[in-house]
């Protein structure tokens, strides 16, 4: 039984990184699409750590706006965040 505790609290951690790394990436998101002032240190905060987060998806995409190259390869790498963390944390759960 303690064994079970063990994994249930590791994927718990799993699962709460992979959210707070989604909402970084999401918060990014509506940022850009508000147009936040991108000269506010906490913006400048968000935006630093949501491109180091979704390197390998930034970019991934050609449309010819923006917005929509913005929220698809941030929000592929948000979707991706979430769905991996939490399968992992539900693995880790059952062992």
């Amino acid at each position: 039984m303690s064994s079970y505790r063990k994994g249930g609290s590791a994927g718990t951690v799993i699962a709460v990184i992979a959210d707070i790394m989604a909402f970084i990436i999401g918060l990014w998101i509506l940022m850009y699409l508000l147009d936040a002032n991108r000269a506010n240190d906490f913006v400048q905060f968000i935006h630093d750590s949501a491109r180091w987060l979704a390197g390998w998806s930034h970019d991934l995409f050609t449309f010819d706006e923006a917005w929509a190259r913005v929220v698809a390869g941030y929000g592929l790498a948000a979707v991706v965040y979430l769905f991996v963390g939490h399968a992992i944390a539900n693995r880790v759960h059952r062992l």
